[in-house]
C-alpha cells in the first residue's frame, strides 16, 4: 500500500470513530441515521482499498457500546551482559520480535508485558521501567485495521528456562547490527535501534 493509500486508511479509520462516537451518545435522535450511514461508507472504503469483501469488515467490527479508542499492544525489550536483545519467533509469518502483545483488561500496563514474557518465552521477568510509548500510524508498518498505540518496557529476566507456547517457534539473542528478518507488524528496526538507546542511556520516556 503507498503512502497515499496509508493516509487515507488513517482517515477511514478516523471516520469509523467519530462516526462510532455519534452512534454511542446519539442513540436516541435523527443524527444516528447519519452516524450509521458514516460507518458504513468508512468500511465500505475499507473494502475497497484492501480488496477484501465489505461484509468481512462488517463481520470484524462489531459495533461499538462505549466511546471507541485505541488498542494497546505491549513489548518488553530485554538485554543480556553483552547488550544483545532477546526476540522470539512468530509462528504465524516465521519473523521475529520483541516478546509481546495485546494488552489484556483486568491487567496493568507491566503486569500484562510480564505476562506475555512468561507465555511467550517461559522465562519470568520484571519490569525495569517504561521506555516509550509508540503510534504505530508514525512509523512504516503495515496497514491494518486497528489504531495501535504500542507500550515498551525495558525488562530484566529473573528465572526461567525456555518453554514457549503454541505462537512461538524460538527465542535467541541477537546483536543489534545483525537482526534476523523482523516481523513488521510487531517491531521495526528503527524501534529496536530507539529502544535500545533509551535503555542503554537513560534517558526520559519517549512518547509518539
Amino acid at each position: 500500500m503507498n503512502e497515499i493509500n496509508e493516509q487515507l486508511l488513517n482517515s477511514i479509520k478516523q471516520v469509523k470513530s467519530l462516526a462510532e462516537a455519534g452512534l454511542v451518545y446519539n442513540k436516541e435522535n435523527y443524527d444516528a441515521e447519519r452516524y450509521q450511514e458514516l460507518r458504513t461508507l468508512s468500511l465500505e472504503m475499507m473494502s475497497i482499498l484492501s480488496n477484501l469483501p465489505v461484509q468481512q469488515f462488517k463481520d470484524f467490527y462489531l459495533p461499538e457500546t462505549d466511546y471507541p479508542t485505541p488498542k494497546i499492544d505491549v513489548r518488553g525489550l530485554i538485554l543480556n551482559e553483552k547488550g544483545q536483545v532477546l526476540l522470539v519467533k512468530e509462528t504465524v509469518d516465521n519473523k521475529w520480535t520483541l516478546p509481546g502483545g495485546w494488552a489484556d483488561i483486568g491487567l496493568t500496563p507491566s503486569e500484562n508485558v510480564l505476562k506475555e514474557i512468561q507465555e511467550e518465552t517461559g522465562f519470568s521477568a520484571e519490569v525495569v521501567r517504561l521506555l516509550a510509548v509508540l503510534d504505530k500510524r508514525c512509523y512504516p508498518h503495515p496497514p491494518q485495521t486497528h489504531y495501535v498505540y504500542k507500550l515498551c518496557f525495558l525488562c530484566r529476566i529473573v528465572d526461567g528456562t525456555f518453554n514457549p507456547n503454541f505462537d512461538i517457534g524460538g527465542v535467541e539473542w541477537f546483536n543489534i547490527d545483525k537482526l534476523p528478518a523482523l516481523s513488521p507488524d510487531r517491531i521495526l528496526e528503527e524501534q529496536l535501534v530507539k529502544l535500545m538507546a533509551l535503555a542503554k542511556e537513560e534517558q526520559a520516556v519517549y512518547y509518539d
